[in-house]
């Protein structure tokens, strides 16, 4: 068996005395593993980290072994971003998402988006919005995702302020009012035509958000927890925000 696809590193992990597994996100076959033989060499080593993209060779005797690798460097993103705390975390936390899904299934808007994401991860200002939007997208290829579409009481597209945590559809400003102490916030940045960028008041409305749908429907059901990384980036991000209103303070001074 052997194919050929390109791939963002997820992570390794040790094999014997000069081996490392290897876990990819692919563009055609999903997450997968595979066995790298001399992994651990000084040559190999900086190729296999983490949110670095590669050209990938997969051989195997049987298509339900694990396999081994062959990787070939196409962009070497890990070294731009691991001096960003951020940038770490959001890697971390995107991996970790991607491993609720089953092995080897092909997911190609998530791979892409990925790859996206990935590009923009020294961007700060932009991190919590993005991971936020890729835990929807998660969520979405579970079979679980929310509908922001319109509202669920009324069918109007206008004014969606709201998120009901019965249906996990969005609810007009209007229609939600009543209610709106048993309603989740719907982030400005996540409305229907939105052009604004996130404050953390949004990121964390957004994080709490989807952080009860993966609750529900995953955590909870699979019986595991909320990778460590998730509030390790929000923390990170807070941090970021403190100081960039330090920062703006001192200008107005």
């Amino acid at each position: 068996m052997e194919w050929r696809d390109e791939g963002i590193i997820l992570g390794t992990r040790k094999h014997g005395e000069t081996s490392a597994v290897l876990e990819v996100m692919t563009r055609a076959h999903g997450r997968h593993l595979g066995l790298v033989r001399g992994g651990r060499s000084r040559k190999q080593q900086p190729v296999l980290q983490a949110g670095n993209r590669v050209e990938l060779t997969w051989r195997a005797r049987l298509d339900e072994h694990m396999g081994t690798f062959q990787a070939e460097p196409i962009e070497l993103n890990a070294a731009r971003l691991i001096d960003s705390a951020i940038a770490v975390y959001a890697l971390q936390t995107l991996a970790a998402h991607l491993r609720l899904l089953p092995e080897r299934d092909p997911h190609a808007a998530l791979y892409e988006t990925l790859a996206i994401l990935i590009d923009h991860l020294n961007e700060a200002e932009a991190v919590g919005e993005l991971v936020v939007r890729f835990e929807l997208l998660v969520l979405e290829e579970l079979g679980f995702g929310l509908d922001l579409s319109e509202c669920a009481a009324t069918g109007t597209v206008e004014e969606l302020t709201y998120v009901s945590p019965k249906s996990g559809r969005a609810v007009s400003r209007s229609a939600g009012e009543p209610w709106r102490d048993k309603l989740f916030a719907l982030p400005p940045f996540l409305q229907r035509g939105a052009r604004q960028g996130a404050d953390l008041k949004a990121i964390e409305d957004a994080f709490r958000l989807s952080s009860f749908f993966f609750a529900r429907h995953v955590y909870e059901p699979r019986g595991i927890d909320v990778p460590d990384a998730r509030g390790g980036l929000l923390m990170a991000l807070r941090k970021f925000y403190a100081a960039q209103a330090i920062s703006h303070g001192d200008t107005a001074a």
